[in-house]
Order: structure tokens, then sequence, then C-alpha cells
């Protein structure tokens, strides 16, 4: 690693900032629905116990807008945590001001601080180095295990590392970024790239800079219906992003030109109404009706895609195959997954919606890893260089 990491700093008798993702869904009884950003960022957590440090744990929760909204408070986030590390977290009233650094004062070595969300302040989007010094007087030590935000140049995660001298990365931003170098700089080949999801839109860059990459392409999900379209079919009322078909078209002529074989759906479940409660049927992509959309990838190309995963070395999959959320449509993005991990491949996967469905297919365990991150997983596919992990390597 360019930067460093927490196991080489001294914590002992140090106030250790750290920035965690706790940015963790809710329901709207403001319980926690699933806990797994909690439970990455332990490893980083007990360390800094361990090692009798005071850990200062600061996040964001959803988007108040720059005011403090109860909706959006972490109190459900300490007591979780409490009981995850089996000792007490104290929630502060605030991130910065008065009360806050009298909390941090009275705070004894191995004691657990979580301050409230940073979003209750809109100076923390706008990178503000004011907010950010303040929030650095708290501690004498900053770790970023945050890799989920740093695509986002937050406060919080690059101005604050100013004003240290040693900011470093927590072990959960260290394996994400291990992980991530693995597929995209140093895979072991061949290299297939499952991409899915509902739009084009949104992966545009990733497409481009796949191409020139991986060693085969899987393109599924709603934004296959735009390859589709682009290569003169025609889809019903299927989702197509009609500004991008040209792009579709040249992202096609690129994989050509380079000899990538990029494989699309042959067939594919259709119903005239995206509802559980909807009459589907299967059919070929060329024989789609016009009152009909396609929700899932159909069995033989389940079949086609299983046979392209064959082989790979390494597979990186980040989008579902169909609207999974609905048991009619969840078929495809279920049979990907087993294919994935009987592949044999190391396998990478990222996204909120591919690792619900990963979880739900009860075969998490046998995927190699997956990324708590969705932004910045696939702007470091993009090929661009995220804020957060930039600022711990220039400093």
């Amino acid at each position: 690693m360019e930067f460093r990491s927490i196991d080489e700093l001294d914590l002992k008798g140090k106030r250790v900032f750290l920035r965690v993702d706790f940015n963790v869904p809710m329901n709207e009884k403001n319980e926690i629905t699933d806990d797994n950003r909690i439970r990455e960022a332990l490893p980083t957590i007990r360390y800094a116990l361990d090692h009798n440090a005071k850990v200062i744990l600061a996040s964001h929760l959803g988007r108040p807008k720059g005011a403090p909204d109860p909706r959006y408070s972490l109190r459900p986030v300490a007591k979780k945590l409490s009981d995850l590390l089996q000792k007490e977290v104290k929630l502060a009233p605030d991130c910065i001001g008065p009360s806050v650094e009298e909390m941090v004062g009275a705070m004894k070595f191995g004691d657990v601080l979580l301050l409230e969300n940073l979003r209750f302040h809109k100076e923390e989007e706008k990178n503000d180095s004011a907010f950010a010094e303040k929030l650095a007087k708290l501690a004498d030590l900053y770790i970023n295990d945050a890799f989920a935000v740093s695509h986002r140049a937050h406060a919080s995660v690059e101005a604050i590392t100013k004003f240290f001298r040693e900011p470093a990365a927590g072990f959960l931003m260290k394996k994400e970024l291990e992980y991530l170098k693995k597929v995209i700089a140093d895979p072991d080949r061949p290299l297939v790239a499952v991409i899915g999801g509902a739009k084009v839109s949104g992966k545009l860059e990733v497409l481009k800079n796949l191409i020139g990459r991986v060693d085969r392409m899987i393109i599924g999900g709603g934004m296959a219906f735009t390859f589709l379209k682009a290569k003169g079919l025609t889809v019903g009322k299927s989702m197509v992003e009609d500004d991008l078909l040209a792009t579709a078209k040249e992202i096609l002529e690129m994989a050509q030109k380079r000899g990538l074989a990029i494989y699309l759906p042959v067939d594919c479940v259709v119903a005239e109404k995206m509802d559980p409660s909807a009459r589907t049927r299967v059919v070929s992509v060329e024989a789609i009706p016009p009152e009909a959309m396609g929700l899932d990838i159909g069995p033989e190309s389940v079949k086609i895609f299983g046979e392209a995963l064959k082989g790979a070395k390494t597979v990186l999959w980040n989008g579902p195959m169909g609207v999974f959320e609905m048991e009619p449509f969840r078929r495809g993005t279920m049979a990907m997954v087993r294919h994935i991990v009987n592949s044999g491949a190391l396998s990478v996967v990222g996204g909120g919606d591919t690792d619900l469905a990963v979880h739900q297919s009860g075969l998490a365990d046998r995927i190699s890893y997956i990324s708590t991150a969705g932004g910045a997983f696939l702007e470091l596919l993009e090929g661009k260089k995220l804020p957060g992990v930039e600022a711990l390597r220039k400093r």
C-alpha cells in the first residue's frame, strides 16, 4: 500500500478519530435492517481498543440536508454497536462544539464515543476546512475506514487529513483496495466482468474502462435492453435509454475492435407490468411482444452466461440480472450467484443491490469478497482516483 495503515501507528494513549461508514438502512421505526457495515468496521475498532486508545467514531447517515433531524440520528447505531462490542458506546449530542470536546476530554483509554451525524452540518459535504479543523481538534490520530464514502471530497474524508501528520487507513479500507487491486490492476486471467442493473447511464465509464481490461463481459439486467435495441431489436416496453443507443452501439463496436466477447441475453422473462402477481412467460429477445417488458434473463441466457464463466480465474460482478426483489424475476440473478460460486474463480461483488441478492441466495460465504461500497466501487472501476484514498496517499 502507498499509505500508512492503522497497524503502523502507535495508538497507545492516543485519541483516535476513526471515520467509518455507518450509513445503514433503517425501517420506518428507526430500526436497523442490515448491520453489515457496522460489523465490517469491528476489526479496526477492536484493534484500536486493544491498543489502549480512545476511539472517536464519526459517520453520516442518510441525507438530512445540513441540519439536525431526529430521523437521521445515529442513536440506533450507538445501541447496535454497544451490543456488538459488548461495551457502552456513548453518543455525543453533536460532532463538534464545547459539549463534544467535554465528552472527549472525559474519555478513558478503551472508551468509545460515537459522534452525531456529520451531515447535520452543511460544511461536511462542502469539504469545509474550518469544519474539518474542528473535527480534527478532537483527536491525535486520523484513520479512514470508510471506503464506501471515499469517492466523496467531504470534510471528514479529505479536508481533515491536512490537520494530521500521519493519516492512515483502517483494515476495511485496506481490504477493499487489496481486493479491487486483484481485480483491476493485477488479475489472474481470464477475468470476466458481469455487469447488470437498471441503467446504462450509471455505468457508461465503467463499461468503457473495462473493455480494455477484461477478457469477457456479460451484460444483463435492465441495461441489456438498451444494447439489444442498439443492435436493431424491438424490445417492447422494456427499459431503454433511447438517448444512449448510439453510445451503446459505440461500446459494442469498441469491444469488437479489441476482440472482446460481450454476452447479451438471448431470452428473457417478460410481463405486462412490473408486479409480483403479473403473468410471466419466457420469450426470445427477438420476439418480445410490444405490450410486454423484459424483467429477468431467461434460462437460455443463464446457460450461455454460465458457459462464459467457465474457466474464469477472476470474476467481477456489479448489478443484478433482473428485478430480483420480486419472486417471478429473481431466478436469473440467483442462477448467476451459483454460476460464479461454482466457477471456482476469485469473485469480487460490489453494489448494494448485488450485495443484497448474494446474501439472499444463501451463498454469500462462498463469494471471495463482497464490497461495502456502491459509488466508490464503481468509480474505481471507471479508473477514477478517489479523494479519500488520494488524501491518505499524498500525506
